[in-house]
Formats: C-alpha cells, sequence, structure tokens
C-alpha cells in the first residue's frame, strides 16, 4: 500500500489523456489566436452562410500571415528587437503570431505609401528642375 501523502500514480487511462491534452494545445493557442489577434472572435455576423465563412476565413488569413512572414517577413533582429520593446520577454526565442501580424501590417502601411509609379519624379529632381528652368529664364 502507498502512503497516503504520495502522489498517485498515472494510469495508462491518464497517461493517454495527458498526451492528448499535449498534442492539442498547439491547436488551442491557433484557435485563441483566430479569435483574438485575426478578430474572428468580434464578428458580428447573423446569416449562417456569413457565419459559415468567417472562421474558416480567420484560418485563411493566419495561414497566409505566418506563411508570408516565414518565406519573405522573417529577418533575424524580430526577436531582439521585439525583447528591446518589451524587456519582460527575456526568454522569448520565436516571434510570436502577434509578431508576425504587427510586422505584416507595417509592411502593407509603408506599401500603401510609397511611390505607386516609378516614373514619378522624387522632391529632389522636381527641384533640381525648377532650379533648371529659373536659370533658363533669366
Amino acid at each position: 500500500m502507498t502512503p497516503p501523502w504520495s502522489p498517485p500514480t498515472p494510469s495508462p487511462d491518464r497517461l493517454e489523456i495527458i498526451h492528448r491534452y499535449a498534442a492539442r494545445w498547439s491547436i488551442e493557442v491557433m484557435i485563441e489566436n483566430v479569435k483574438q489577434l485575426i478578430g474572428v472572435g468580434q464578428a458580428r455576423n447573423r446569416l449562417a452562410h456569413a457565419v459559415e465563412r468567417t472562421v474558416p476565413f480567420g484560418l485563411t488569413c493566419q495561414t497566409l500571415t505566418m506563411l508570408w512572414y516565414a518565406t519573405v517577413g522573417h529577418t533575424p533582429t524580430d526577436v531582439t528587437d521585439h525583447r528591446d520593446q518589451a524587456p519582460w520577454y527575456t526568454t522569448t526565442s520565436n516571434p510570436s503570431t502577434a509578431d508576425m501580424i504587427g510586422k505584416l501590417r507595417r509592411v502593407l502601411i509603408a506599401a500603401k505609401y510609397q511611390v505607386t509609379r516609378p516614373d514619378q519624379p522624387t522632391p529632389e529632381e522636381i527641384h533640381t528642375i525648377h532650379l533648371a528652368w529659373e536659370l533658363n529664364a533669366t
């Protein structure tokens, strides 16, 4: 007989439950990220067809964000930059989903405000042309 103060030994059923829970943990984190960060949890749909499309669309957005980050967006300094901004994250070794989404937003905003036509002159070029016109006018 085991003493009452010793911890119970897990039965095979308990071990199986622990393994299943551990295997499901990454899925639970992904679902939380889709609800909280992508915005699926704040959807205000009323029609059944719209409700059925919201979650798959959110999952697709998260997948595309992670694929973009893995193929194009990742730089080795991302984690160190995050540690500089949030020094309490001393054990962070990989970027989080929030980091990936934040970087994608910054890239999209920067791309939105870039020159859309490469043939469009820069302010320096315009100034040089104005100076040349003034010299020719005199």
